[in-house]
């Protein structure tokens, strides 16, 4: 066994001694006798990404690691396990695909495991919180560079105590069109699972959070078997989420964090700080979506109507006064009764109500399924 000993010690640790033992004595049989062992060892050390030429490449960071990296060896820890799929071939045959996110201490970047190693995550053996070897080809992917490992690549289990980092974005540096958003905020708000009907005839889900850290707010959608977190996590809880991406809402322009089949979100339990920012009602122009704080000093009636597609809804309208200034508030829906249990100068906090111009041009706000209020 010594003639591949000195292979295998070129490896530089992507596989155990074991395994790379295993794949040269499988390589042999493959070969049906044609190539004696060295050469076979030599064979599994190219597929593994290693040949003379490179053969002394060092284990490589994720930071470094760009889209025309080539073969890569890292060892890094799972961060998070996404499902595996099963999905045609032109040839006819099925293959099998699934994705982690994986991180050292410089960062982390998403893993493809192909067929069998597809099957690893299918049949459970990979969970959060395990460090790999890992050998593979990278490429640019959906979301960005990933690392593929495929039936020849190295993935194997380390012992090595990896120190993981996922880098965090704040709130306020979040822009329409982001992708890969990972960020850790604090829960503010909870909605409703909703359904709704596809294109293809299926049946959807979509559910929102409002979530917030020190540097702001965004509202999070989630979509199909993702909504059943929001039954998982409460106010004031803190959560952390991976792989988002980010999109205008046509409704109010305002930028809005999506979470599809290829992201996550998980409670955590690092505290994330956040304290509601309110605008003086003097400094209120149309189109934004503003928190205010002040006195009820006016009271509208209640009144019901029809929409026009024959539901029944309920309206009435408030004033509230700072020290800035007064202004109209229009409650809509469950909000709307709220007119019946305020009086003068009820101290209140209408959050994340929507501005725009109304009677005679003047400024108010329009609090409706996506606005909090609170009496205080």
């Amino acid at each position: 066994m010594d003639e591949i000993n000195d292979i295998y010690e070129k490896l530089g640790g992507v596989v155990s001694k074991d395994d790379f033992t295993r794949k040269v004595e499988e390589k042999v049989e493959q070969m049906s006798g044609l190539c004696d062992t060295r050469t076979a060892a030599m064979l599994v050390a190219h597929d593994l990404g290693v040949s003379d030429t490179d053969a002394e490449q060092q284990i490589q960071k994720i930071s470094d690691i760009t889209s025309n990296s080539g073969n890569v060896k890292l060892i890094a820890k799972v961060m998070t396990v996404y499902p595996a799929k099963e999905f045609n071939r032109n040839d006819g045959t099925v293959g099998r695909v699934a994705n982690l996110i994986v991180a050292d201490e410089t960062g982390s970047i998403r893993l493809t495991l192909w067929d069998d190693r597809a099957d690893l995550v299918k049949n459970g053996e990979i969970e959060v919180g395990q460090a790999f070897q890992i050998a593979g080809y990278v490429k640019e992917g959906y979301s960005g560079v990933e690392v593929n490992i495929g039936n020849n690549g190295v993935f194997c289990e380390s012992d090595e105590k990896i120190e993981a980092r996922i880098e965090s974005k704040q709130i306020k540096d979040i822009t329409n069109g982001m992708g890969d958003i990972n960020l850790r905020a604090k829960v503010l708000d909870i909605s409703d699972i909703r359904t709704f009907n596809k294109r293809d005839g299926g049946t959807g889900k979509v559910a929102n959070l409002l979530i917030g850290d020190e540097t702001g707010k965004i509202r999070v959608t989630l979509w199909d078997e993702l909504t059943d977190f929001t039954q998982q996590v409460e106010i004031d809880d803190s959560v952390e989420i991976i792989n988002a991406y980010a999109r205008e809402n046509n409704f109010n322009q305002q930028v809005e964090m999506q979470v599809g089949n290829r992201g996550t979100i998980k409670k955590t339990d690092e505290e994330v700080e956040f304290k509601e920012s309110f605008t003086p009602i003097s400094d209120i122009i149309p189109g934004e979506s503003y928190s205010i704080t002040g006195q009820v000093s006016g009271l509208g009636e209640l009144r019901e109507f029809t929409r026009d597609d024959g539901t029944e809804n309920m309206v009435s309208n408030i004033y509230v006064s700072d020290d800035s200034g007064r202004i109209r508030i229009a409650l809509w829906g469950e909000h709307a009764s709220l007119v019946e249990e305020v009086d003068i100068d009820t101290n209140i906090e209408i959050i994340d109500a929507y501005s725009k111009s109304g009677f005679n041009d003047e400024i108010e706000l329009s609090a409706g399924n996506r606005t909090r209020i609170n009496i205080l």
